[in-house]
């Protein structure tokens, strides 16, 4: 029986078995307001206070509409965007603390792949020089020749061949450009890969063939994702974890087989019930539609973020000043004043 605690980051694992630890990340930006300039409109709360861990080989699903966080927080783990405040820790080792030197080191265990297969490629360089300059920066695959050999092994490992080394990103498919990004990512050997949309921009018959493919990488390599998505279904097949964003908050996290089959947050409820379904009528409750537009990261509103838009709010709770924290019985944690008076 799962013992109760205080909130998610007293039951974060030991960090002896831990890869990247988060807590408390926050992302603000500068705001702007129109014709003024930087500054003048507040802040942009785009991650405001993300805690979460991952363990080696385990994949964490990060889900929830878009704007609410998911990519900044994607790329704020791997320093890609300075974070504004928080704590990241990669293998033990503060990541926020890093120089360039270490930062370097960092991002040959930690990749991401780009949601836009194609925007993510130079167009100038043909595939052999874009995973060449990757292998040089890195010094892997000792001489010219050796890289090539290097190069082609990570083609063949992603389904594609010697052949199109000397090709252009134009020249390949969505479905193929995605493989050589994923090439990419796996050329400096990592152990970390932040999945950013991975098969979103690909055709539905493509998107299995790419999913297919990151599994056997994942078994073979022992790979760790993070995969940021809002395709529900593709994070319940990926998925052993999934983390809920919402107005760059967390507000409920569980293994994957639980939270789909009994969500705590009125806003999980409210996704999963979007998921399409060959017989709507047949292990599903009804649409939930929530109502209204979702808070401006500039001015969110007091309390809970979610509480203008829930379709059931608390009616012993002040849900409009109190902010609910991410709590529960490990390992299911939901952000719900609600859900905690029933625990």
């Amino acid at each position: 029986m799962s013992e109760p605690v205080a909130s998610i980051e007293e039951a974060f694992p030991p960090s002896s078995d831990l890869l990247l630890e988060v807590r408390g990340l926050v992302k603000h930006f500068p705001g702007r307001s129109r014709g003024i300039g930087r500054g003048a409109g507040g802040h942009v709360r785009a991650v405001d206070g993300v805690s979460f861990w991952l363990q080696r080989g385990e994949t964490l699903g990060l889900v929830g509409e878009s704007g609410c966080g998911k990519t900044t927080t994607g790329r704020a783990v791997l320093r890609l965007i300075e974070p504004t405040a928080g704590d990241i820790r990669f293998r033990g080792q503060d990541v926020c603390a890093m120089d360039h030197r270490a930062l370097r080191a960092f991002r040959r265990q930690a990749q991401i792949m780009f949601q836009d297969p194609f925007g993510s490629l130079n167009p100038r360089l043909t595939v052999g020089a874009m995973l060449d300059e990757v292998l040089r920066v890195h010094r892997l695959g000792g001489d010219r020749d050796g890289r090539r050999r290097r190069i082609a092994e990570l083609l063949e490992r992603v389904g594609l061949g010697s052949e199109h080394l000397d090709r252009y990103p134009h020249e390949f498919s969505g479905g193929q450009r995605q493989r050589l990004g994923i090439a990419r990512s796996l050329a400096v050997e990592p152990e970390l890969l932040v999945l950013d949309e991975p098969v979103s921009a690909l055709d539905v018959s493509v998107q299995a063939q790419v999913v297919n493919l990151l599994e056997d990488l994942q078994a073979e390599l022992r790979l760790t994702y993070l995969i940021i998505a809002h395709d529900l279904s593709l994070v319940e097949h990926m998925s052993d974890r999934v983390a809920v964003m919402y107005l760059g908050r967390i507000v409920e996290t569980a293994p994957a087989a639980e939270l789909y089959r009994a969500p705590r947050h009125p806003y999980t409820r409210a996704l999963l019930s979007a998921i399409p379904r060959p017989d709507p009528g047949v292990g599903r409750v009804g649409r939930i539609v929530l109502v209204g537009d979702v808070p401006s990261p500039v001015s969110p509103p007091a309390g809970c973020p979610f509480h203008p838009r829930c379709p059931h709010p608390g009616k012993d709770v002040d849900c409009g000043s109190l902010v609910p924290d991410l709590e529960g019985k490990a390992p299911h944690f939901a952000a719900c004043l609600k859900e905690a008076m029933s625990e």
